[in-house]
């Protein structure tokens, strides 16, 4: 199979959790903590920049509830075949 035929890798399943409701204070998804422009690119960023907004968010929540969550699984090192 040539190097343009092979599929594409599935994206990453966006960090919507159905709670769409925009804080007035700072703009800010209550529910993902995406802005209105994160959540209107998600579909055209690539894989990279997901990692990188995922990491953000993480952060942001962070800050808002005061809970830190455990580290991500990707952040560990994988062997790939």
């Amino acid at each position: 199979m040539a190097a343009s035929e092979q599929p594409k890798p599935p994206k990453l399943p966006s960090p919507c959790i159905s709670i769409c409701q925009m804080d007035p204070a700072d703009g800010v998804c209550i529910g993902c903590y995406r802005t209105r422009a994160e959540i209107a690119s998600w579909r055209s960023m690539d894989e990279a920049d997901q990692l990188q907004l995922l990491d953000i968010l993480r952060e942001r929540r962070t800050l808002a509830t005061g809970i830190k969550r455990r580290p991500p699984r990707r952040a560990a090192k994988r062997l790939v075949l």
